[in-house]
C-alpha cells in the first residue's frame, strides 16, 4: 500500500515564530541601515527564519545539474526532433510514483462535495475519459466500469486523463497541502463543509481574499497592526505542484546521479538504469523486467507460470525498482504529461537552462486603483495575460504569449517576407503548422514522455518524444507532479 509522509525539514511553527521573532532576532541588524529586523520599535521590518524547503506529500528531491539531453537511440521515425543537447536543469521536487486512481478519486470526491451543488460541470469536466479502454475490436470492457474505481486498481496509475485535467489536478493539490500545512501550524481551523468560491485557495488567501476558519494568525510586528496573514515571506507555504518540464522529466528519469563519479558521467544510459538490457542483472533479481512494456507483438506479458513482467495493463505505481533518484516506474507502466508544448525543433531553440517551450505569460486582474479584483466563483483569483503596451521598456519578452517563438512565429516561417501573412488572428497560427491539413502540431499540442505498458522497447528510453492534443486522452498517458526547489541546490 502506498502512504505519503510530510518529511524533510519541517517549518517553525506560529508560536516558535512568534517567540523568535520578539525574541533572539530582535538583535539581528540590517547590513545596509544597521536597524534592527523584527523590532516593532524600529517599524517592525519582518526576516522569518528559514531551515531549508519542506518535502511536500509524495514528493521525493532531484538534485538538478547538466546533462545531455536527446536522443541516445537510433531515430526510427526521422522526425529529428530530439537531437542530443546539453542542458542544465535547476534541482526540483517530483512525485515518487505517478498519480494513481485512488489519488484522483480523492481529487474527485472533493470536486463534488465543493461544487457539484452548484456547478456540476466542474465535476463533470474533471472525470477522466474512462472510454478510452474501449477497441473496436477488442474486450476491455471491463476496465471501462472497473479500472478507475474498483479497489483492485487502487494504486495502479490513473489513465483517460487529458493535459488540461492533469494541470487542474496540480493546481487543486497546491491548494489542499498549504491548506493542511496551515491547519497543521495552527493558523487556520478544519473545515470540511466548504463549499463554492467559500474553499480555501493558496492565491486568494495570499491576496487577502479568503478569510476561512481562521484560530490564529500571526502577530504583526508592524506598530499600527496586530495581526496579519501568511505571507510568501514567512517561508511557511509551498511552491505550487505543477507538471515537469520535459527537461526535468528527462533528467530525472536518466537517474545520472547513480553512475556520476564527482563530475564525470561514467555512462550514458540508455534506459533509467545501466545498460542495454531490459531484464535486471542483480544476481538476486537476475533475469526479471526492469519496466513493464510490451515485449513484442501479441506479448503483454509472457507465458503463464512465468509472466515476463507481470502486468498485462498498467500495474502498481510502486512496482519494479526505483532509479537512483527513487523514482518508480520512469520507464513502461504509462506514459506521463509533461508541461510543454510540442515542436519539432525545440531542442536547438529552447534555452539551454531550464529549457521549455509554452510560456504565457500572466498578472492578476486589478482594479484601478491596484487592488486584487474580485475572486471567481470557484474561488479563484483572475489572471490575464500582459499586454505589450506594459512591456514597452522591458527587454526580456514584450508579449504574453511565447509559444510560438523561434518556431511558428511570423518570421521563423518560409512567408518572413511576404507581409500579406503578417495579418495575425487564425491565418497567424497556420504560417508554419497548417493543423488538420499538413501537420498535427498546433499550440494545443503537448509532448508526454516515457514508454507505457503497450509500447516496445524503443519507447522506454526517456530521450524520446511524442505529443498529443492537450483535451485528449488516452489508455496509456498518465501523470505525476512536481514542484521548484527554492533556495539551495542541494539538501545539505
Amino acid at each position: 500500500m502506498k502512504t505519503f509522509k510530510i518529511n524533510g525539514f519541517k517549518i517553525i511553527g506560529v508560536f516558535a515564530i512568534a517567540s523568535f521573532f520578539l525574541g533572539a532576532c530582535q538583535k539581528e541588524r540590517s547590513a545596509s541601515t544597521g536597524w534592527n529586523h523584527n523590532d516593532p520599535k524600529n517599524g517592525g521590518f519582518e526576516v522569518a527564519p528559514w531551515e531549508g524547503q519542506e518535502t511536500g506529500p509524495g514528493l521525493v528531491f532531484i538534485e538538478g545539474g547538466t546533462f545531455t539531453m536527446g536522443r541516445v537511440e537510433q531515430d526510427v521515425r526521422y522526425d529529428w526532433d530530439n537531437i542530443p543537447r546539453r542542458a542544465t536543469v535547476s534541482s526540483f521536487y517530483m512525485d515518487e510514483t505517478e498519480v494513481a486512481n485512488v489519488d484522483y478519486r480523492e481529487y474527485l470526491y472533493w470536486i463534488s462535495r465543493v461544487f457539484s451543488a452548484s456547478y456540476p460541470e466542474v465535476y463533470k469536466r474533471s472525470l477522466p475519459d474512462t472510454l478510452v479502454w474501449r477497441s473496436k475490436l477488442g474486450f476491455n470492457e471491463p476496465y471501462v466500469e472497473l479500472y478507475l474505481r474498483h479497489p483492485a486498481y487502487n494504486y495502479y496509475p490513473v489513465v483517460g486523463v487529458n493535459w488540461l485535467q492533469a494541470t487542474d489536478y496540480c493546481a487543486w493539490r497546491t491548494d489542499r497541502v498549504n491548506e493542511m500545512i496551515l491547519i497543521r501550524e495552527g493558523i487556520l481551523q478544519t473545515n470540511p463543509n466548504q463549499v463554492d468560491e467559500d474553499n480555501f485557495n493558496t492565491d486568494a488567501y495570499l491576496a487577502g481574499q479568503y478569510e476561512g476558519l481562521v484560530r490564529s494568525d500571526l502577530i504583526d510586528l508592524d506598530p499600527n497592526k496586530d495581526t496579519r496573514k501568511v505571507r510568501i515571506e514567512d517561508g511557511i507555504l509551498l511552491p505550487r505542484y505543477r507538471l515537469p518540464t520535459e527537461a526535468e522529466w528527462e533528467f530525472a528519469a536518466l537517474g545520472l546521479i547513480g553512475n556520476t563519479v564527482f563530475e564525470r558521467v561514467t555512462e550514458r544510459r540508455l534506459y533509467p538504469w545501466n545498460g542495454a538490457y531490459m531484464r535486471n542483472a542483480d544476481d538476486q533479481f537476475k533475469g526479471e523486467m526492469m519496466a513493464n512494456f510490451k515485449r513484442g507483438k501479441g506479448d503483454n506479458m509472457g507465458a503463464a507460470g512465468l509472466l515476463n513482467d507481470r502486468a498485462n495493463i498498467p500495474t502498481d505505481v510502486s512496482s519494479y525498482w526505483p532509479n537512483d533518484y527513487g523514482l518508480y516506474c520512469m520507464a513502461g507502466n504509462v506514459s506521463e504529461w509533461v508541461k510543454d508544448v510540442y515542436r519539432p525543433l525545440s531542442m536547438e531553440d529552447d534555452d539551454d537552462f531550464n529549457m521549455f517551450r509554452g510560456n504565457v505569460f500572466k498578472t492578476q486582474l486589478r482594479e484601478e486603483e491596484g487592488e486584487i479584483a474580485e475572486k471567481d466563483s470557484l474561488g479563484r483569483i483572475i489572471w490575464r495575460d500582459v499586454t505589450e503596451e506594459e512591456n514597452t521598456q522591458r527587454r526580456n519578452y514584450k508579449k504574453s504569449d511565447n509559444i510560438n517563438f523561434l518556431d511558428g512565429d511570423y518570421s521563423s516561417s518560409i512567408f518572413y517576407t511576404n507581409d500579406e501573412y503578417n495579418t495575425g488572428g487564425q491565418k497567424e497560427a497556420k504560417r508554419m503548422y497548417e493543423w488538420g491539413a499538413t501537420s498535427l502540431i498546433n499550440d494545443e499540442a503537448h509532448v508526454y514522455k516515457g514508454g507505457s505498458w503497450k509500447d516496445r522497447a524503443y519507447w522506454l528510453v526517456p530521450g524520446t518524444r511524442r505529443y498529443l492534443d492537450a483535451k485528449q486522452s488516452t489508455d496509456d498517458i498518465g501523470f505525476r507532479c512536481a514542484m521548484v526547489r527554492v533556495g539551495s541546490q542541494t539538501m545539505d
